[in-house]
């Protein structure tokens, strides 16, 4: 099977729910040779970002929505074994997420591509409270932390969990990556929040870390007042949402 129109053959038995069907196509292009780490790129990934959007639009409803999420995830669950690992390289990196099976299945194959290419990785998931995601970042210093969300609803508890890692110094030199729809549809979000990085997509996430450069501390003055952050909608959430 050659990669072009894979994901076409995907896409229909998907959105029906026909989990043997999708399976096959996923067998069949391993066997025919395609890369695994293609499949996540040309198959999963966008399938995943097709199902959002048509979910978005009233295309679809929230049953064949969740039917497409999870035999997603059970595709992408069998390939993390075929995926080809680089050897480590030293780098760790905690990835954490909104709620919600979307938001799992997109920081799940973050977290697949990023342990194959060498990364000592920490997958939280979602629904972590960010006093405990910011506790483990003091425990764990990863040169990365990634938050994954999809929804516009996530995006106040991101800024609030940045803030709070800034304001305490948990990890001064790491970068705090943003990557998900809701930050793809609203171009600039991501500094809105006041994150470092910003990867549309999985493959751009691993190339934006592999080039990041650690994180510039800030310089605080003994003795000078703390700024106080008048907290307010981010402006672009609005476009986002629409």
């Amino acid at each position: 099977m050659r990669n072009d129109g894979l994901l076409e053959r995907f896409l229909s038995p998907l959105l029906e729910g026909r989990r043997q069907e999708c399976r096959m196509v996923f067998v069949e292009a391993i066997e025919s040779g395609v890369e695994p780490d293609k499949l996540y790129r040309s198959m999963i990934w966008p399938a995943m970002e097709h199902v959002a959007r048509l979910y978005k639009n009233d295309q679809i409803n929230a049953a064949q929505e969740h039917m497409a999420t999870r035999i997603n995830r059970l595709v992408a669950d069998q390939l993390q074994a075929y995926l080809r690992k680089s050897a480590p390289n030293g780098k760790r990196i905690l990835i954490a997420c909104a709620d919600g099976e979307p938001e799992e299945l997109g920081a799940q194959m973050c977290a697949d591509l990023f342990e194959a290419d060498g990364w000592d990785v920490f997958f939280l998931g979602g629904g972590v409270p960010n006093d405990e995601i910011m506790e483990l970042v003091g425990q764990v210093r990863p040169e990365i932390l990634l938050l994954f969300g999809t929804q516009p609803s996530g995006v106040p508890g991101v800024r609030k969990l940045i803030e709070l890692i800034r304001e305490v110094g948990a990890n001064p030199t790491m970068n705090i990556m943003i990557s998900g729809g809701v930050f793809n549809r609203a171009e600039g979000l991501w500094k809105e929040v006041n994150a470092d990085l910003f990867a549309p997509t999985a493959a751009e996430a691993l190339r934006i870390a592999a080039e990041a450069q650690p994180r510039k501390p800030e310089v605080k003055i003994p003795g000078a007042p703390k700024k106080r952050r008048r907290r307010r909608r981010p402006p672009l959430l609005a476009q986002a949402e629409a």
